[in-house]
């Protein structure tokens, strides 16, 4: 029993801190976008690859069937929504039907 709280523990650690990669990396693409950072420096380019790396696989099924709205890659939020959603609802719930 204290082995599956464990895991469902590290789970939630887990998907929280997509949450942030995902906000982290959108924060820096505005960023970038809006000349505020450039990607000449070569520090910000190989974070913002890494991030890209670390979240494209996970956007790129939502941008298929979520067009782009004025511009704007709702995407992301998309999977933000759906991370906290799996994070706070169904892992715990699926928790306390393993442990009854």
């Amino acid at each position: 029993m204290g082995t599956v709280v464990g895991i469902i523990g590290v789970i939630q650690m887990l998907l929280s801190v997509a949450i942030w990669i995902i906000i982290i990396q959108a924060i820096l693409s505005w960023l970038i976008a809006f000349n505020v950072i450039n990607t000449y420096n070569d520090f910000v380019r190989s974070i913002s690859m890494t991030l890209d790396r670390l979240t494209e696989p996970l956007l790129r099924p939502i941008r298929r069937f979520v067009p782009t709205v004025g511009g704007i890659d709702l995407s992301p939020l998309i999977l933000i929504l759906i991370l906290i959603a799996l994070r706070d609802y169904l892992i715990p719930g699926l928790a306390s039907d393993l442990l009854m």
